[in-house]
Parts: C-alpha cells; sequence; structure tokens
C-alpha cells in the first residue's frame, strides 16, 4: 500500500482515482477544482479530500494529475499552491493528462529540482476503459522512476510500456490519435458509402470485421454510428485539443500529416453542426449533412 494523491477527478480521474484506492488498496487522497466532486468521491470510495493541491500531495508517495490541458497541468502542479511545492523528497509525480512532450520536459525538470520523480503517463481506452480499470498507459521517464511507478498505475490499467525518457508517453498518445483519426474517418466513409449502395451495415461489418479492415472503432463504435447516435463517449472537443497537441508538435518535428490535418478540420465542421460534445466517431454525421 501506497500514500497516493490524485489531482484531476473529470469522467476519466475520477474512476482511475477509484481504482487506486478500491482495486490498488492505496490510502488516497484527492482534490478537485469542484470540491463538490471530491466530496462525492470521497463519498463512494473512502479517502480524504484536500483543499488544495499542495495539501493533497503532502507526504504522498506517488501523486497523480490527470486534467485538460497544459495551463491546467502547469497550474496544479507548479503554479500557486501546485502539487510540487507540497510534495516531499524521492516522492514520484505521475502525469496521466493528454498534453505536450513540451510540457511534461518542463515538468521532469521541476520535479528533479525538488528531488522528485516524474513520469509523463497518459492514457487511452476512453470512460469505458477508466471505469474497467483497463487502460493503456504510454509513459515517458528514467527506468527507475518507471518501475517505481507501475505497480501503483496497474490498479487502472491492462498495459504499461515505457516508451523513452520523459515526453515520450505524449509523442506515443499523439500517435495514437493520429492513428484513430485516420481510422475513424476511413470507417466513417465506409458506412456512409454503405448506405448511399443500398446495403445492410450490420451484415456488412459481421462480415469485414473478421477481415483486414477490422478495427476496435469498428467493432465498437459502427453500431451507434448507424443509427446516428453520437451523445456519449469521446467527445470532439477533447479530440481536437489533441489534434492541436499533434499538429503542433508535426510543426516543429517536421513531420507530415496530412490525412490528420484533413480529419482536424473535419471535427471542425463536426463543432459546427453542434457536436462539440458528440463522441469521435460523429465524423459520419458530417457526411450524412451533404
Amino acid at each position: 500500500m501506497a500514500k497516493v494523491a490524485f489531482i484531476g477527478l473529470g469522467v476519466m480521474g475520477y474512476p482511475m482515482a477509484g481504482h487506486l484506492k478500491t482495486k490498488g488498496g492505496h490510502d488516497v487522497t484527492v482534490y478537485n477544482r469542484t470540491a463538490a466532486k471530491a466530496e462525492k468521491w470521497v463519498a463512494q470510495f473512502g479517502g480524504k479530500a484536500a483543499a488544495t493541491p499542495a495539501e493533497a500531495a503532502k507526504d504522498a508517495d506517488f501523486v497523480f494529475t490527470c486534467v485538460g490541458n497544459d495551463d491546467d497541468l502547469r497550474s496544479v502542479t507548479i503554479g500557486k499552491d501546485g502539487a510540487l511545492s507540497g510534495m516531499k523528497s524521492r516522492a514520484i509525480l505521475v502525469d496521466n493528462t493528454t498534453a505536450s512532450a513540451e510540457v511534461a520536459r518542463e515538468l521532469a525538470e521541476a520535479a528533479a529540482a525538488k528531488g522528485c520523480g516524474f513520469v509523463d503517463a497518459p492514457v487511452s481506452g476512453g470512460q469505458a476503459g477508466a471505469e474497467n480499470g483497463v487502460l493503456t498507459v504510454m509513459c515517458g521517464g528514467d527506468p527507475e522512476t518507471f518501475d517505481k511507478a507501475k505497480p501503483v498505475i496497474d490498479a487502472f490499467a491492462r498495459m504499461v510500456g515505457l516508451m523513452g525518457p520523459a515526453g515520450s508517453g505524449q509523442l506515443t498518445k499523439m500517435i495514437n490519435q493520429i492513428c484513430i483519426a485516420g481510422l475513424v474517418q476511413g470507417l466513417a466513409e465506409g458506412i456512409h458509402f454503405g448506405k448511399k449502395a443500398g446495403l445492410d451495415i450490420e451484415k456488412v461489418i459481421e462480415v469485414i470485421s473478421k477481415g483486414a479492415a477490422g478495427s476496435w472503432q469498428m467493432e465498437n463504435r459502427h453500431k451507434t454510428m448507424n443509427e446516428s447516435r453520437y451523445e456519449f463517449g469521446f467527445a470532439v472537443d477533447w479530440m481536437r485539443k489533441d489534434l492541436d497537441i499533434v499538429l503542433s508538435e508535426a510543426r516543429r518535428n517536421g513531420a507530415a500529416l496530412p490525412v490528420t490535418a484533413l480529419v482536424d478540420q473535419f471535427y471542425g465542421e463536426v463543432q459546427k453542426l453542434g457536436g462539440n460534445r458528440w463522441d469521435t466517431s460523429s465524423l459520419l454525421a458530417r457526411l450524412e449533412k451533404k
């Protein structure tokens, strides 16, 4: 059992922190910007709530963060009353936010200056993966720090891998989002084509999902896409935030990402349809509006 702090109880962080308490058996203190959410978590799982990130991090062996973006992350870690100001020497900061590689390296330096370890550890698997404790976690950091953190991360994951030094986890998550963007667009076009051709989409997917075209997106999203249901899942706004990070990094490293850039524009069209909070599979909606 470790003493753990968890900062950020959104749709991902709330169940992740819960698994650290129930499955991991750790002593968990939580912090959330909206205090009522932290109080609800304590009522459900036990543990304690803190008034600031620094207070939550005090005496913790591991401090987890899972917030919205780079600015939010800086605020709860190195900002006023941020977690690093309360962390003890040799404690480890594990960031599960999907953020830039730049901020990951920045936090690694800030943690080292405090005598603490750091792992950037963005996750994939969505809300369902978080609730079921089966997330994929892509990590960046030094091997010794990773080896200490991994048994704790395992409480909410089915796959945890070290990709390289600080920032490598975030770079790997960017690849994850690049691949998803292309897959969802291809699936949307396939379903759209099938409907126009007068085919039974369920029968089509039943066959092609068992071949080379099969994917997680096809297995888990084709039914709702075929029924034009999108009020769930990973929001378009979040995907656009992620793709902005990807495209910014590509401008820095010189990678050519024409499909990713195009799909990002398509998600912009979905937003104009009012689909900001729709699932990313709503790329089909823009095709059906044409």
